[in-house]
């Protein structure tokens, strides 16, 4: 069973598509939620939540004080699900649900789209949690879209799951690694844009 794990929203039940989705188990978000809260980018954060799955992550988000979260994802089965959390948690005003390819999305980021998105501001927070089999050039391809001018606020924090069995993502120039935990089965990057390093903190 799938639940907020703290906030406004606290211990309410998600619902999660039947099959197609890997949601992040409760352990996971709560440990990625406490070190997003150290980093102080959540209260009035405008969030981007790719690959979204029943929206967990960017509901979590929300929960905890984010401003705006649009969730995305291109299965109609997850859409569904994700717009039907949204309207039993009552946060329509706060979250939007775009049936939308990730990598075509993250591309309109950059162009004078931008606003027609419903983003009318720098993202402060992503979430990239995509399918484990997902190939690296399309992740990288994804990201390299992040880093355009305007689209990632500069104290914005990316984060990126993966299997801790697959490769390390390449990073695009303008994205740098700062920290990496293993969850299980789950390796959790944190990135920043305009980083002189890409040293891993702990």
């Amino acid at each position: 069973m799938t639940r907020i794990v703290a906030g406004t929203h606290g211990g309410r039940t998600l619902a999660v598509p039947p099959k197609g989705t890997r949601p992040t188990s409760g352990r996971t978000r709560e440990a990625i939620f406490s070190r997003l809260e150290h980093y102080g980018v959540l209260a009035e954060a405008w969030v981007l939540d790719l690959y979204a799955g029943s929206g967990a992550l960017g509901l979590e988000a929300a929960s905890r004080g984010a401003r705006h979260v649009t969730l995305v994802d291109s299965a109609r089965v997850a859409v569904d699900v994700a717009r039907r959390n949204v309207a039993a948690l009552g946060l329509d005003a706060v979250v939007q649900v775009e049936a939308a390819d990730a990598t075509r999305y993250a591309a309109g980021l950059a162009t004078p789209q931008h606003a027609a998105l419903g983003l009318t501001s720098s993202l402060d927070l992503v979430f990239l949690d995509p399918p484990y089999d997902l190939d690296e050039a399309a992740l990288a391809a994804v990201l390299g879209h992040l880093t355009a001018p305007g689209v990632l606020d500069e104290q914005a924090i990316v984060v990126v799951e993966r299997s801790t069995r697959s490769p390390e993502p390449t990073w695009p120039p303008g994205l740098a690694l700062i920290a990496r935990k293993d969850y299980g089965e789950t390796a959790v990057y944190y990135l920043e844009p305009h980083a002189e390093t890409g040293s891993v903190q702990p």
